[in-house]
């Protein structure tokens, strides 16, 4: 008689993780191999929809519905995929990576694995290394430089902090005697929170465009945007269903509100693009921070905070200005 085992059923610590289950949904769900004959690693992020809807292999050349699909249609679809490939976007997803590489000391590796708040754990493709799975951390943004990073890599290697990137999970966890090493350990641990791995390797960080909301001008007033009513319905109407709440987030208002930020904004200039397009007409920074700012209004509740002014304008205008820098310091913005 042949047992037919599942995907849930032979890698349950991955499928019933809080983290996943965040996620699932998200459409940057694939899986890692090699393609082509100097593809050494085997690493690559295959083209998804292209291997379920062709059965063929090529590398995913766009993050997005293109190329990728959620992870439930790609757990029925390839049932029995030796990894799964995401493409994190802590901006939007609420979380990063604590990437541990294969030569980390034992020691270094053990105090990581003693950080509260890690959601989850695995054995990373080498079988040496490990992925940490934390809530981001609550001083992201007291680090301006930092803060428009994709990674953030410790100085001997040892470890990177993974913020916009692709991460393989294995789905295969973590040896028990290893957890039950660093649960052991009696020292105190070097980092007694994410944040204080954070600010170690953001005050290192080198500044390769200053990401700061003051890079973003908006002005007193909102200017005349041609279009702008349009993007914001658009935008709303596209995003609505990806926003998450703050119970996702713990509770935590600021990173929740960053979050809403990032899938609002993501959705704008798609919309920006187009809606450009047509009416012949090119959207600024200032343009972009603007519309951002109206629609977020829409969609979070009002608080004591979003009364307050930073940098001299509204709270959430600056928070949305803060969004809009730093996707144009990592090359996915508008022309300014």
């Amino acid at each position: 008689m042949n047992v037919v085992t599942t995907p849930h059923e032979m890698f349950p610590n991955f499928y019933d993780s809080f983290v996943v289950k965040v996620l699932a949904d998200a459409e940057r769900w694939t899986i890692s191999g090699r393609i082509g004959d100097e593809d050494r690693k085997g690493k690559a992020p295959v083209d998804a929809r292209h291997l379920i809807d062709v059965g063929r292999v090529r590398g995913a050349f766009e993050i997005s519905p293109t190329c990728l699909v959620d992870l439930d249609e790609l757990t029925r679809a390839i049932p029995d995929a030796a990894n799964h490939a995401f493409y994190l976007q802590s901006s939007t997803d609420g979380f990063m990576v604590v990437d541990i590489e294969p030569d980390c000391p034992e020691e270094v590796a053990l105090d990581l694995f003693r950080l509260p708040g890690t959601l989850y754990s695995e054995v990373s493709m080498s079988g040496r290394g490990y992925h940490l799975v934390i809530p981001v951390p609550t001083n992201l943004h007291d680090f301006p430089v930092a803060v428009g990073k994709r990674v953030l890599r410790e100085e001997h290697g040892w470890y990177e902090l993974l913020f916009e990137h692709w991460v393989t999970f294995t789905r295969r966890p973590v040896p028990a005697d290893v957890l039950a090493r660093a649960e052991s350990t009696p020292d105190t641990p070097r980092f007694a929170a994410v944040e204080d791995v954070y600010a170690a390797l953001a005050a290192k960080a080198k500044s390769t465009a200053q990401v700061c909301s003051t890079t973003v001008r908006t002005g007193d007033d909102a200017p005349a945007i041609e279009g702008g009513k349009q993007i914001v319905e658009r935008t709303l109407d596209g995003a609505r269903s990806r926003l998450k709440s703050l119970d996702d987030f713990g509770g935590d208002h600021s990173r929740w509100e960053f979050s809403t930020l990032g899938v609002l904004n993501r959705e704008m200039r798609r919309h920006m693009f187009v809606v450009g397009f047509l009416r012949r007409t090119a959207y600024s920074a200032t343009d972009e921070t603007w519309l951002l700012y109206q629609a977020v209004q829409e969609v979070l509740p009002p608080r004591p905070k979003h009364s307050e002014r930073r940098n001299g304008r509204p709270f959430l205008l600056d928070r949305a200005a803060a969004m809009v820098a730093l996707n144009h310091a990592d090359g996915t913005g508008w022309a300014a």
